[in-house]
């Protein structure tokens, strides 16, 4: 955030407290008309010229740019992915607790990796017909982004919560 004496445009297009146009002016006269009104001189966008400049108090810029960040970090595309650790030869009961985490995750809004450890092209059956039925089981929590992949030593299915 650019702001008051780092705004090096000879002219601003100004925007008042209110949200009134002030029109285009000298940046000096806009920082005295700041100062006058103790607030600072916030620029928006140096993309065009005169650049866009709103006058604001000193800690309702901080917060707007705090909300700006906020909303930026919940955006979908900022999800996680959390990645689950199987193995075929792994008791029940781990397997349902495995299952209650990947479940834990998605309701959380987080996407889910599950990586199945598997030694030869027998086991690579079996990993993939137990990927295939943890996909069924959380079928109502995330949908499957990418296919059952089965690749050497291990099989790889991604989750994602529904939007």
């Amino acid at each position: 955030m650019i702001k008051n004496e780092k705004i090096k445009a000879n002219e601003v297009q100004l925007t008042g407290l209110n949200g009134e146009d002030l029109g285009i002016m000298l940046t000096r006269e806009a920082l005295a008309l700041a100062k006058q009104h103790k607030v600072d001189l916030v620029c928006l966008s140096l993309m065009t010229s005169p650049p866009p400049c709103k006058l604001i108090g000193a800690g309702a810029a901080r917060e707007e740019a705090q909300q700006a960040k906020k909303k930026a970090d919940k955006s979908p595309d900022k999800r996680k992915v959390k990645e689950i650790r199987l193995h075929l030869q792994m008791e029940d009961h781990d397997r349902d607790v495995k299952q209650s985490q990947a479940e834990r995750i998605l309701k959380k809004g987080d996407s889910v990796k599950l990586v199945i450890q598997v030694h030869g092209a027998k086991e690579g059956e079996a990993g993939k017909a137990w990927a295939e039925e943890l996909c069924k089981a959380l079928k109502e929590h995330g949908t499957k982004t990418t296919g059952v992949q089965v690749s050497g030593k291990q099989v790889v299915v991604q989750l994602d919560p529904p939007n």
